[in-house]
C-alpha cells in the first residue's frame, strides 16, 4: 500500500528534529578528569658513622740512602760486589791498592820502636837523679835537664803512637766497606781505575728499601679545613697511632700491606702551598722501589652522624650552589639548599641542610616543580602500571 503524501510532509519533520538532537547530544562537554599526582623515587636520610680519607699523590723514598766514596787515593785492585746484589754492613765492596799505605804503616811502628828504645834510659837516668838530687849530689839544674829528655822520650812515644793509629787507619781505608746494609746499585768505577780520597761522583750507591718510606703532599689549605672541622666537634680526630694508610700503585692496583704515618712536615711550600706527609710501610718482597709514583689513603679523621647521599639526587642551581628536592610530611615537593664538604664514592658528603629521616626524590625530578603534590615510592622500586581494560565485545 502506498504512504499518502500527507503522512509523508508529517513525519519529514520529525525526523529531521531527532538527527539534530543526536547531534545536539553528541556535542556535548565530557565530566573533567582529575589526574593522578605524579610519582617520585624518593631515598631517607640517614646519619651514619663515616671515616675521613685524603687521597694524596706521593713518591717512594728508600729508607737509609748511603753513597760509597773512597777516603783515601789509589788504584781500585779488586770489586768484590754483583750490581743489584743485597749486600750487608761491612762487606767487602772494593780493594784499593794497598803497597804503599802498608809500608807507610811499617815505618810508623818502626818510628814508634825507635821512641820507645829512647824512652828507656832516659827513664833510668831519670830514676837515678831522682835519688841523687834529695841527698844533694847533683844540682836541681842537672835533675830538671833529666827530668825534660824524660818527657820529651814520652811525648816521641805518644807522636809515633798517632802515627802508627793514622798509616793503620790508612791502611784499612784501602778496603771499602758497606756503610749500610742493603740493595747496592751499578758500579761507577772499574778495576784498575784511579780514585781519590772525597771523590766526587760516589762509586756505588747502597739503598735500604725495608721498610721503606712514602712521602705525599697535602694542600694546606685542605689540612686547615679539616682542623676547622676538629674544633668545632664535627670531626673526632684519628692522625695518631689509630690513623691506617692504604696505598696504591700507580696502574691503581692496592698495596697488600698497611702504613703507619710517621710526621708532617713543619714547613709550607711557598710555590706550591702543600707540605709533606712521610708514612712508613713495611716492604719484604721489594715490591715498592724507591722513586715510584703511588697514591696513598690516609685516614684522618671519623664523623659519628655524617650525611651521605648519592650525586645523583644532587643539582646545582645557576651560581654552582648544591640543592636537592625533598617531600615534605604533607607530600608536597620542596627545595632545598645544601652544604656538601667532599665526595665519598659516588656520594656527597652533606654538612648542612638535611636531617635524619628526611625524604630526597632521586628519580622523577623533570615532571615535579616546588609545591607540588606527589606519590612517593621508594628508590629501586617498580614504577606503578595503570590498570589495563579489555575492549568491549561487539
Amino acid at each position: 500500500m502506498k504512504s499518502s503524501p500527507s503522512r509523508i510532509l508529517f513525519t519529514g519533520p520529525l525526523i529531521l528534529a531527532s538527527v539534530l538532537l543526536a547531534f545536539t547530544g553528541c556535542g556535548r562537554k565530557p565530566a573533567p578528569f582529575a589526574m593522578p599526582p605524579p610519582e617520585v623515587s624518593t631515598i631517607t636520610v640517614k646519619t651514619e658513622k663515616v671515616v675521613l680519607e685524603n687521597d694524596l699523590p706521593g713518591r717512594t723514598t728508600a729508607f737509609l740512602v748511603a753513597e760509597v766514596r773512597p777516603q783515601v787515593s789509589g788504584i781500585i785492585q779488586k770489586r768484590l760486589f754483583n750490581e743489584g746484589a743485597e749486600v750487608k754492613e761491612g762487606d767487602l765492596l772494593y780493594q784499593i791498592d794497598p803497597a804503599v799505605y802498608q809500608a807507610k804503616y811499617d815505618q810508623a811502628k818502626a818510628e814508634l820502636a825507635k821512641a820507645e828504645a829512647r824512652q828507656i834510659p832516659a827513664k833510668s837516668k831519670y830514676d837515678r837523679h831522682t835519688v841523687l838530687v834529695g841527698s844533694n849530689a847533683i844540682s836541681r839544674q842537672e835533675f830538671d835537664n833529666t827530668k825534660a829528655e824524660l818527657a820529651a822520650t814520652e811525648a816521641d812515644v805518644v807522636a809515633a803512637k798517632a802515627a802508627v793509629e793514622s798509616t793503620r787507619i790508612n791502611l784499612e781505608y784501602t778496603k771499602i766497606t758497606a756503610p749500610i746494609s742493603g740493595r747496592i746499585g751499578k758500579s761507577q768505577v772499574t778495576v784498575g781505575a784511579l780514585v781519590t780520597s772525597f771523590h766526587l761522583q760516589p762509586l756505588a750507591v747502597i739503598q735500604k728499601f725495608d721498610p721503606i718510606f712514602v712521602d705525599v703532599t697535602q694542600s694546606s689549605v685542605d689540612f686547615l679545613k679539616f682542623k676547622r672541622s676538629m674544633t668545632q666537634g664535627h670531626v673526632k680526630s684519628l692522625m695518631g697511632k689509630e690513623a691506617k694508610v692504604k696505598l696504591f700503585f700507580e696502574d691503581g692496583s692496592p698495596y697488600p700491606i698497611e702504613g703507619k704515618l710517621q710526621f708532617r712536615d713543619v714547613t709550607v711550600d711557598q710555590n706550591t702551598g702543600s707540605y709533606t706527609l712521610r708514612i712508613e710501610f713495611q716492604n719484604p718482597d721489594r715490591a715498592l722501589l724507591p722513586g715510584m709514583y703511588v697514591r696513598a689513603k690516609i685516614e684522618e679523621g671519623v664523623i659519628e652522624e655524617a650525611i651521605l647521599i648519592s650525586h645523583q639526587a644532587v643539582s646545582r642551581n645557576m651560581r654552582g650552589n648544591p640543592y636537592v628536592m625533598l617531600v615534605d610530611a604533607s607530600g608536597k615537593v620542596e627545595m632545598r639548599d645544601i652544604v656538601v664538604e667532599r665526595s665519598i664514592g659516588n656520594k656527597w658528603l652533606v654538612s648542612s641542610g638535611l636531617k635524619d629521616g628526611e625524604r630526597i626524590i632521586m628519580e622523577g625530578l623533570q615532571k615535579i616543580r616546588p609545591g607540588m603534590q606527589v606519590t612517593a615510592v621508594p628508590f629501586g622500586t617498580a614504577p606503578a602500571q595503570a590498570p589495563v581494560t579489555e575492549p568491549a565485545k561487539k
